[in-house]
């Protein structure tokens, strides 16, 4: 008695041999779980998570605020952090459909095929709907005016789609404007109203120097692949101004939130100046 194998699938092709066509071994869950938590970038999400917490701790020291709640801090933090994770899967997205994202990219979730696109628009999609969720238990617990609140959470939920998706600020050299109010005021001040009910500009002030340092990645990593943003037509603030210019701004980035709590204008010369020379050393 013969056993019987399970062969590949044969496919005929036109010239009358057979190629055989393996199929791709179907993952475990824990490793699918893996790669949608990989997708999600959670190394980033930093970026969001501290400006987040500025705001709640402004909250916590503000004068006349009574009493300090930490489920309206935990529903903050998730809300905050669902919302980034999708727009890091947004981004990934369309990077990989206009042609960004190719093998010697850093984000290669899906030029790797780890995830497939409809997996990767599911994830996002679902990211979103989290947010949503988050907003709406966010909402019923916090003192702050529901359309002032929305106004601040649609505003940074849109802008994270739109920085890669939709207009594509990313793309026409508007990406570093969208970052900067993104991860500093709107993140402080989504928090610290979430907390308090009141809007009150002076805490976009603090969220400054938060907003520069995550600027000033996204500025390395745009000069870093300006050549290649070239060749696939898109634009960003580091292909305007030239390299030269990228090593001062990106000093500037780096140094100024040092400066705005010590220091003073000859200092600050000196440390752009060794800022630059070292970035210059990466290339």
């Amino acid at each position: 008695m013969t056993e019987k194998v399970d062969a590949p699938e044969q496919k005929l092709i036109s010239n009358g041999e057979t190629k055989l066509k393996i199929e791709p071994k179907q993952k475990s869950g824990l490793m699918k779980l893996s790669s949608y938590v990989l997708a999600v970038r959670p190394w980033s999400l930093s970026a969001s998570l501290m400006p987040t917490l500025l705001g709640s701790t402004i909250a916590y020291k503000y004068p006349g605020s009574s009493d300090f709640n930490y489920l309206t801090l935990l529903l903050t933090v998730y809300t905050v952090v669902s919302v980034h994770g999708a727009g890091n899967v947004v981004n990934t997205y369309f990077d990989y459909v206009k042609g960004i994202d190719n093998r010697k990219s850093d984000d290669r979730i899906l030029v790797d095929h780890i995830l497939s696109k409809d997996e990767v628009v599911s994830l996002g999609a679902l990211l979103y709907f989290f947010g949503c969720v988050g907003f709406i238990l966010l909402a019923s617990l916090s003192p702050a005016k529901m359309e002032h609140l929305a106004l601040v959470y649609f505003g940074g939920l849109s802008s994270s789609f739109l920085y890669t998706g939709g207009i594509g600020f990313k793309y026409i050299a508007l990406g570093d404007v969208l970052i900067l109010i993104i991860f500093g005021p709107i993140s402080v001040l989504f928090a610290f109203m979430s907390q308090t009910g009141r809007v009150e500009w002076a805490t976009i002030y603090y969220a400054i120097p938060l907003a520069l340092n995550t600027e000033a990645i996204l500025h390395s990593n745009n000069t870093r692949d300006s050549e290649s943003d070239k060749k696939v037509g898109i634009v960003t603030l580091a292909i305007i101004i030239g390299h030269t210019a990228s090593y001062v701004l990106y000093a500037f980035f780096t140094v100024y939130p040092v400066h705005n709590v010590y220091g003073s204008f000859f200092e600050i010369l000196q440390m752009v100046h060794a800022a630059a020379y070292n970035f210059t050393r990466c290339f």
